[in-house]
């Protein structure tokens, strides 16, 4: 999901994981969009190489394939934002405002249509992608995140490899404690942010937050 075969190759799958990526990133947070591409890369991957082990098809050009592309990881995403925000409209060139989900839907239905192509193994790790992207969707909507496992293994990972500090510096040590009126301001900023975050709510609903709008009204809510 890191290597591509050409450039064309690439350049298709940045672009999508860019315009895709952006619109995820509203509604979702850098981690879930890591987690996501990974488990969409790994979920390609385990039905290519399912697929080709155990359908006689495939028989003749199993040896002489290989795994490569970071399309099952993109897809993954542009299928879980098509199925969140189903209705959302992008504009296509020569198309107009299309819906999300009529994006998502052709794509998965060509990508059914050419499981039998010169590249089947491509489109078959497509929609192993795709299964990942609905998944995470469906999994949001019963409270789990599947996401979160991947996560926090990479956590872990890069709490093991974080370079060490040769010096531990303690810093504001003797911080001077705020005055009544600093602490009033700061108080009364918080309270204006979150009355502005509510508004949003009221006119756009929760769903037109951004990452950090939710962070912020999750901690107050819990304060």
């Amino acid at each position: 999901m890191f290597t591509h075969y050409d450039v064309l190759h690439i350049l298709f799958n940045m672009l999508w994981l860019y315009w895709f990526g952006q619109l995820f990133l509203r509604y979702f947070s850098d981690k879930q969009l890591v987690g996501l591409y990974l488990l969409g890369g790994i979920g390609g991957a385990v039905l290519y190489l399912l697929s080709y082990n155990l359908f006689p098809y495939f028989k003749d050009i199993a040896d002489s394939s290989w795994l490569m592309g970071a399309s099952a990881s993109v897809l993954a995403i542009v299928v879980a934002i098509a199925f969140y925000i189903p209705e959302y409209k992008i504009n296509l060139l020569f198309l107009g405002a299309v819906s999300l989900k009529y994006i998502a839907l052709f794509t998965i239905v060509l990508d059914l249509l050419s499981i039998t192509s010169s590249n089947a193994g491509g489109h078959i790790a497509h929609l192993g992608g795709a299964l990942a992207g609905y998944l995470f969707v469906t999994g949001l909507k019963k409270g789990k995140d599947i996401t979160s496992p991947i996560n926090k293994l990479l956590d872990k990972l890069f709490t093991i490899f974080k370079a060490t500090p040769r010096m531990k510096v303690k810093m504001n040590e003797h911080k001077r404690p705020e005055t009544d009126m600093e602490y009033r301001t700061r108080k009364k900023q918080e309270m204006d942010e979150i009355d502005r975050i509510l508004d949003k709510v009221r006119k756009s609903g929760y769903e037109h937050l951004s990452a950090e709008e939710k962070k912020r009204l999750f901690d107050a809510g819990n304060k």
